[in-house]
């Protein structure tokens, strides 16, 4: 783990190391660099993601390759319909001497990647709930700590809506973003199949351990934040709310529900990472509109008016912005 005279010094070196970071997973990943950002982001926010996205977009891929160059430990959970929470969190066997042991599941890792995690019943979906807000989970009535640091990304496939069962709003509410992930551009796409069809494979060198990634996570939460950032963000979010106070118009006529508190709060943490990556000491009111979207995305519910003409939840964030 490497130390630091000060936080200045600190902060200058996350942002020299998510420089390197984006290079190196640019070796494998092309084209996807706002997404790259958002998840990194999340990283030292000490956040979890929602990727969105149709099959076939390299999800997986870059969660593995984030993994790597992060230097964590990394397990894939296939969610499928008959799967038990036990299958996930882990369970008590019985040894050769018949005393019970815990046998840890696939989401003791640092970075678990939940495959289309509304594929399965919210009994299961719900296993992981305990994991992302307390970094534990309970077995048998013991409570069994998560190593840190521990980061869960969920996928969704947007298009196959049968025989699926959407997060609830409660267990939306636990991750820091959503992300959109859209196709390749056409130059992206030529890119990928030519590094994809040919014989060699590029390598991925390890910039951060997890003793790093851990100082940078605490480096983040003591950044300073200006009260006219605070009272933005907070406002940001009241203007979510339909038939408050402070409610946009627009908002009363397009939206049932409104975002709750843990989006002001991922608004500040993530606006202090979005400066400290960028070079900056303390955010500004740029760097909450920079991770807004992602934050606000899951968090609004639209009604039948919003629904019926056609309005998305990032048209009115972007009105709101």
């Amino acid at each position: 783990m490497r130390t630091f005279s000060s936080d200045k010094e600190a902060a200058d070196a996350l942002a020299a190391s998510y420089r390197t970071l984006r290079q190196e997973i640019g070796k494998v990943i092309i084209g996807q660099d706002e997404v790259v950002r958002l998840v990194l982001t999340a990283v030292f926010s000490q956040g979890h993601c929602l990727l969105v996205g149709v099959p076939g977009l390299a999800k997986t891929l870059l969660i593995q390759t984030i993994a790597d160059s992060l230097d964590l430990s990394f397990n894939r959970i296939q969610f499928t319909p008959d799967l038990m929470p036990s299958d996930i969190v882990g369970s008590e066997t019985m040894n050769q001497q018949r005393d019970f042991q815990f046998v840890k599941g696939p989401v003791f890792a640092n970075i678990v990647l939940a495959d289309e995690i509304n594929r399965t019943p919210p009994k299961t979906q719900a296993a992981l709930l305990e994991s992302m807000q307390e970094y534990s989970v309970t077995v048998a009535g013991k409570r069994y700590p998560l190593e840190r640091p521990f980061f869960v990304l969920a996928t969704q496939n947007p298009i196959e809506q049968e025989g699926t069962y959407p997060l609830p709003e409660a267990q939306l509410d636990r991750f820091m973003f959503n992300i959109e992930l859209g196709y390749p551009s056409y130059e992206a796409e030529l890119q990928i199949v030519k590094n994809t069809t040919s014989d060699t494979k590029p390598s991925v060198s390890k910039i951060l351990h997890s003793d790093d990634i851990q100082a940078f996570q605490h480096l983040v939460r003591r950044v300073p934040v200006a009260d006219n950032v605070v009272e933005y963000a907070v406002g940001l979010v009241h203007k979510t709310r339909p038939n408050t106070e402070r409610a946009a118009s627009r908002v009363n006529q397009l939206l049932e529900w409104g975002a709750g508190p843990r989006a002001s709060q991922h608004l500040i943490v993530g606006a202090k990472c979005n400066a400290l990556l960028n070079g900056k000491y303390s955010p500004d009111i740029e760097d909450v509109k920079a991770i807004a979207l992602p934050i606000l995305r899951h968090r609004l519910v639209r009604n039948f008016k919003a629904e019926a003409e056609g309005i998305s939840i990032d048209q009115i964030v972007r009105e709101l912005l």
